[in-house]
């Protein structure tokens, strides 16, 4: 098959509803430009913009077999691209909206009694697993947090290296992190952080 450029749309449509790789890059080269400039003016984020054309060709693609060949094909090109574009704004827009209520708990200086009942259970869980550490790096890891020593003062308080009381840290955030799980890691982080 010789050059495409010379098909129509509707031409197009049909060959990559076949599967047509060479369609499919006739179609990427008539249209990606064009796109682009079109999602970088509502974005005004070039990278942005070039992740939205590769979402919207991956759609074309994902879609082929369930294209209309009567819908017009720009048509479906800028409306994948208009709906991309609302997705991640939204995306977004929840989580500024996330981190920003996140931040304002964080700053709250009163709590309902609910928070403190969750704010005690957790204190419990955590010093459990803390309990559950090897004892020295138990010890290290409850002079640092609780007692808020520095590195330096850990090490010449249990006479070893900064070094070791890094590793000490280091290993017991470890295994908190892999008993706790992802998120408990990131309450106790909050937690520590709140506290100081």
């Amino acid at each position: 098959m010789g050059s495409l450029s010379s098909f129509a749309d509707t031409e197009l449509i049909a060959l990559i509803q076949a599967s047509n790789n060479a369609a499919y890059k006739e179609v990427y080269d008539r249209y990606s430009l064009v796109l682009l400039n079109h999602i970088y003016n509502k974005t005004r984020d070039r990278e942005e913009a070039k992740d939205i054309i590769h979402e919207v060709f991956a759609s074309l693609w994902v879609n082929r077999e369930s294209l209309d060949p009567a819908r017009s094909l720009s048509g479906f090109l800028f409306t994948c691209a208009r709906n991309v574009i609302f997705n991640q704004f939204n995306r977004k827009h929840v989580q500024k909206k996330y981190l920003s209520s996140l931040s304002e708990f964080a700053l709250q200086d009163h709590f309902t009694a609910d928070h403190r009942v969750r704010e005690k259970i957790m204190t419990t869980i955590i010093e459990e697993e803390i309990d559950r550490l090897p004892k020295k790096t138990a010890e290290v890891f409850r002079l640092s947090r609780n007692e808020y020593l520095s590195h330096k003062e850990i090490a010449g308080k249990l006479r070893i290296s900064d070094q070791t009381v890094s590793k000490h840290i280091t290993n017991a955030l470890k295994i908190l992190r892999m008993r706790l799980g992802i998120l408990f890691y990131i309450l106790l982080v909050l937690f520590v952080v709140y506290i100081l």
